[in-house]
């Protein structure tokens, strides 16, 4: 594939992420949305060529009287476990747990979001992560969470690479998606394909954190200027054209939220 300048890469990228997060609002199948690393490249077209499958939308599973079972308890437990570290501002909260997930995406450089919730602020997503590639040096790619997606489609987007978390803010009023360091940790990670690990998002205010088999890899500030109150979901971002590309597997993927 052609390689071209980043800035012409990254207005592409916002393109595409706009026509995707705008689909995925109005029908239940989430269109594909692309972004990259800062290196990678894509030839610039209007739309993408390839009219994907239909995709799954992670839907809550049937769990009755959630708050007298078990797993209740287990969750709220973690939810007072993050809050005794000060990364939640209350125990004080609901979750919804989702289905399992399963799916396969072969676009380099590109990502798609699946939808779990409007109107959400602070929150932390938790899921146990199975991904492979068919290409095994593939480019950054693997399994994550978007939110904060804004009516105008700003957001973030974090995913789980073989060798670091790769988190993205996407800000119309510059034009392009790019990566967000860490304020602290590193957000190095390191994995052999196939790999699998447990990974929570949790954001709360203005801070974002992010744990890799229950311990924090990274912590980051995100903008003070943008509402973070807004949509989630999961994603899948590819790192190859090969083959099956990039597959994604979510297992006990569960969001909490606090009351109002």
């Amino acid at each position: 594939m052609h390689r071209k300048p980043l800035h012409t890469m990254m207005s592409f990228i916002v393109l595409l992420i706009s026509v995707s997060l705008a689909c995925a609002t109005s029908q239940p199948t989430p269109a594909p949305t692309n972004t990259a690393e800062p290196t990678a490249t894509a030839t610039i077209t209007p739309t993408p060529t390839r009219t994907p499958r239909p995709s799954p939308t992670p839907r809550p599973t049937q769990t009755p009287n959630l708050a007298a079972t078990e797993r209740a308890e287990e969750l709220n437990a973690k939810a007072q476990e993050y809050f005794d570290k000060g990364y939640l501002t209350t125990t004080e909260g609901r979750f919804r747990e989702l289905e399992d997930f399963s799916y396969d995406w072969a676009q380099l450089g590109w990502y798609r979001p699946f939808p779990i919730q409007e109107g959400v602020g602070d929150f932390f997503l938790s899921a146990h992560f199975k991904w492979d590639s068919a290409f095994k040096n593939s480019d950054i790619s693997g399994c994550g969470f978007i939110f904060g997606v804004q009516p105008n489609n700003d957001h973030y987007a974090v995913f789980l690479d073989r060798q670091k978390v790769f988190f993205l803010i996407t800000d119309n009023t510059v034009g392009f998606s790019k990566p967000v360091s860490p304020t602290r940790g590193t957000g190095i990670v390191k994995f052999d394909y196939p790999a699998e690990a447990d990974f929570t998002l949790i954001v709360k205010d203005a801070y974002a954190y992010v744990l890799v088999n229950g311990e924090v890899v990274g912590e980051y500030s995100l903008s003070q200027s943008k509402i973070l109150h807004g949509q989630v979901g999961i994603a899948l971002l590819s790192g190859t054209n090969k083959d099956f590309g990039t597959r994604c597997e979510i297992t006990n993927l569960h969001l909490w939220i606090p009351k109002d």
